[in-house]
């Protein structure tokens, strides 16, 4: 198992109020500060946490379109060079490799529809890619999330 229930619960304490520190948090779990320390240390060592930035919401820096590229490429030197020239492009946020018909799948973000077509091009200029299929996203009424997962790690065992 990756995690126990007080590292879950230092988990979802963290996320719901990501400026806490480590003494408010070892308060707050009724844990020594050392603990809190040595567990945060832990999951940032074993990849667990991936990082303790600030979530940056898109549409608040002016990108109010979200779509999803699918992306056929030439496969001759892998899909490396391909992610590497799509990771030089700022309205990229993530890219996929993916199994089925299409090769790899991204989350872009534009300015508006005028302006996806522009990052669409960018990402139709990269050496490899061979043909883009793209979905705009009208909504998120489920956005991003990983603390039902985390919740529910503990209660799994190692099942």
């Amino acid at each position: 198992m990756t995690i126990d229930r007080l590292d879950a619960r230092l988990i979802s304490l963290l996320t719901e109020e990501p400026k806490l520190g480590v003494l408010e948090c070892s308060r707050r779990l009724g844990v020594a500060r050392g603990t809190v320390q040595a567990r945060l240390d832990r999951l940032a060592e074993r990849g667990v946490i991936t990082g303790f930035g600030p979530d940056i919401a898109p549409a608040a820096l002016g990108y109010d379109v979200t779509a999803f590229v699918t992306l056929q490429i030439r496969q001759v030197s892998g899909h490396d060079p391909v992610a590497d020239q799509l990771a030089e492009i700022p309205e990229v946020l993530e890219v996929h490799t993916i199994t089925g018909g299409d090769d790899m799948h991204c989350r872009v973000v534009a300015r508006s529809n005028a302006d996806l077509q522009r990052v669409i091009d960018l990402i139709v200029d990269v050496r490899g890619v061979v043909r883009t299929s793209s979905v705009i996203a009208l909504d998120a009424p489920v956005p991003y999330r990983i603390l039902p997962l985390v919740n529910d790690v503990p209660h799994r065992g190692n099942r």
